[in-house]
């Protein structure tokens, strides 16, 4: 039995760290969060490096890796009302209509999350077995979950078609299945009568708050809704090109439907992404436009975590307003407290600030709410470099990339790891890696021939002269390495000129290292409002 030290509310479930109404760590008899077969939890002693690792059984998910990281030991799981919604097949035969099959999914998952008697697996954890062909029963006890739910989606002009079973993990029968055959303009409904169809077979009992979120609507327009999904599909994608994508799908929806939150809300995320994309639209350009869709999502609706996020990225990012940050972040958590994505932007914001031991909290705090989510464990190797814990991020950031070993940003993380450490031949190859797996085959075999000609140096200066995308920000970490101080510091003041986002980093980021000690370096950071 746990118990939440701030509402008293008490959970019987001993897999829970985190209370369901307010998001308050949980306290217990000091026993560990339990360790089944397979099951990814995360206790709260701090991180060592060392990462205890557990083979998988025998017929686990195909493709899936069998070791992880920071399984606790301790009792057995209690799964009871917890549930993993695996992507629905996009059956239809059209490939255009996989936004709606992830739409579906996506949105089922999210209202399921609202209820405070139910465990949900977050989607990027999901999705991560989008395109497997994964078992259901295998799945469910990897993640150590009750029951699984499975879909199919067919659309025939506005006939819509959804197939949705429930399995049970413990012995894999079917619990319940059902066919819902409506029109496409039925959609946003029908999608909170599945939430709450599931939810009874689980024996969920719902309180009348619970019935309010099942049965509320964002939108009464179906154009506007599925705009809002083709938005939050390519914006799902994290590229720059498929971001501007999002960017006039979610402008269509609020046209739409100009009272839409979460169509603002998502407009406003794709906003400032865009700004985070090295070679994309300047932050000048688009962040004020960020903050005027937050701003509108927060007029229709003062309670959407989703808005009071996505201006949290606005102050953090462009305003430097940190303390406005926190507050927008944790008020979204207080909205959302099983929302993984808001604990990895409120440990964002504690790691610039450096506050290490409270943004690695937020990150495992995330991790067991989205185990297999990629930003997720990419974002804790991270917070250990700004945290100067070299060896642990390297096996934090090795074991982000058994869950998937072409994912990029974790090259790119290993090579700041390893540049940190001196090792300067690793972080070439880490980068170059970076590089190929992003189509940037050029500065892939630019990174390699530079250092192979003339080591660390030539590597670094042969970048900077061929990378005129790059932010003044970024340019300025090339100057600090090359120990060109002046021209790194006057690239600094460009940064802050042009509101770059990552200026924020100053106070954290290892590169600037060489820089700390010069006054022009403590002066920007008062600038930019950094405490010393």
């Amino acid at each position: 039995m746990k118990r939440c030290p701030k509402c008293n509310r008490a959970e019987s479930d001993d897999s829970l760290a985190f209370c369901r109404a307010d998001g308050t760590r949980l306290v217990s008899d000091g026993s560990f969060v339990s360790e089944g077969a397979g099951t990814l939890r995360f206790d709260s002693a701090p991180v060592t490096g060392e990462a205890e690792t557990r083979t998988l059984p025998t017929g686990e998910v195909p493709g899936r890796p069998t070791t992880y990281l920071y399984l606790p030991r301790g009792k057995s799981t209690d799964a009871k009302n917890s549930i993993a919604v695996l992507p629905f097949q996009n059956a239809s035969g059209d490939p255009d209509m996989e936004y709606l099959s992830d739409g579906i999914s996506e949105n089922i998952i999210n209202s399921l999350s609202q209820l405070s008697n139910v465990r949900v697996m977050a989607r990027t954890t999901m999705f991560s077995f989008k395109g497997k062909d994964a078992d259901p029963r295998a799945v469910g006890r990897q993640l150590g979950v009750e029951a699984v739910l499975t879909g199919r989606v067919v659309q025939r002009g506005d006939a819509l078609t959804i197939q949705a079973d429930l399995v049970s993990v413990s012995d894999g029968s079917q619990m319940w299945g059902e066919q819902y055959a409506r029109k496409l303009t039925d959609l946003v409904a029908l999608q909170g009568e599945i939430a709450r169809d599931v939810s009874n077979k689980l024996r969920v009992k719902l309180s009348g708050a619970d019935e309010q979120k099942l049965a509320k609507n964002y939108t009464a327009n179906p154009d506007a809704y599925q705009s809002y999904m083709k938005g939050l599909f390519y914006r799902n994608k994290f590229t720059l090109k498929d971001t501007e994508h999002s960017v006039r799908y979610f402008q269509q929806a609020t046209v739409a439907d100009p009272s839409f939150t979460l169509a603002f809300a998502g407009l406003a995320d794709s906003y400032v992404t865009l700004a985070l994309f090295e070679g994309g639209a300047p932050a000048r350009e688009v962040m004020p436009k960020a903050r005027d869709a937050a701003l509108k999502a927060l007029t229709h609706d003062g309670g959407s975590g989703e808005a009071h996020a996505a201006l949290g990225y606005v102050r953090l990012f462009y305003d430097y307003d940190f303390a406005g940050a926190e507050r927008e972040f944790k008020r979204a958590l207080e909205l959302s407290p099983t929302s993984g994505v808001l604990h990895v932007r409120l440990s964002q914001l504690l790691n610039y600030l450096g506050r290490h031991d409270e943004s690695l909290a937020e990150m495992r705090r995330a991790l067991e709410i989205d185990p297999l989510s990629l930003i997720a464990n990419r974002g804790y190797g991270e917070r250990l470099i700004d945290a100067r814990r070299y060896d642990e991020a390297i096996v934090q950031l090795r074991k982000t990339l058994e869950l998937d070993g072409n994912f990029a940003l974790a090259y790119s993380s290993l090579a700041s790891a390893y540049q940190a450490q001196g090792d300067y031949a690793a972080s070439v190859g880490a980068i170059a890696k970076a590089y190929e797996l992003t189509g940037r085959q050029e500065y892939a075999a630019l990174a390699r021939e530079s250092f192979a000609k003339g080591g660390w140096q030539s590597y670094l200066r042969a970048m900077m002269e061929r990378r005129p995308e790059s932010w003044a920000y970024t340019r300025a970490a090339y100057h600090a390495a090359l120990g060109e101080k002046d021209e790194a510091l006057a690239e600094l003041d460009k940064s802050y000129e042009n509101r770059e986002p990552f200026l924020i980093r100053l106070k954290v980021d290892t590169r600037l290292d060489p820089l700390r000690s010069d006054p022009r370096f403590a002066d920007l950071m008062r600038k930019v409002g950094l405490p010393q």
